[in-house]
């Protein structure tokens, strides 16, 4: 069994729902064989980091960063995942009120330093509200838990 940790910051209504729907699609019922855990920034750490296959990180853009949860994940988890956890395949959604473009660089470099693996490329919820982004980020969960299902990463 392969294992995806969402790590996913989700501090309002709407953050939660992109979680739960980035869970959702990642447990499609066609989907078998991976095992979805949901972590918050703040509960994750380097042990749930190294007995996984693949990660999705989800963060709100906070004043063009990404969230302090998930900064502080970083944090903790940096030094005792690296040269542990090459490759790793990953992807992220950012929600950004503004552009993101901060927020999708700060994570960039970090996941480039531990020299994890972007399998999509980052999925960025920009400017007021839309009921689609639920539906964006549940197919990012669905494509991750299938593409590593498949082994194609």
């Amino acid at each position: 069994m392969k294992r995806l940790l969402i790590v996913a910051h989700a501090p309002s209504p709407n953050t939660e729902a992109l979680r739960d729907a980035c869970a959702r699609g990642a447990r499609h019922p066609e989907i078998g064989g991976v095992e979805v855990v949901v972590k918050a920034p703040l509960s994750a750490g380097p042990e749930d980091v190294l007995a996984a296959q693949a990660v999705i990180l989800g963060t709100t853009e906070n004043l063009g960063y990404m969230s302090g949860a998930l900064k502080d994940f970083f944090d903790r988890s940096y030094y005792a995942c690296i040269e542990k956890t090459d490759a790793l395949p990953f992807a992220c959604y950012i929600r950004a009120g503004q552009d993101g473009t901060g927020t999708r660089r700060a994570i960039e470099s970090i996941t480039t330093g531990l020299r994890w693996k972007a399998v999509q490329e980052p999925l960025v919820l920009r400017g007021a509200w839309q009921d689609g982004f639920v539906a964006q980020v549940e197919e990012l969960g669905m494509a991750v838990a299938a593409g590593l299902e498949a082994g194609v990463f």
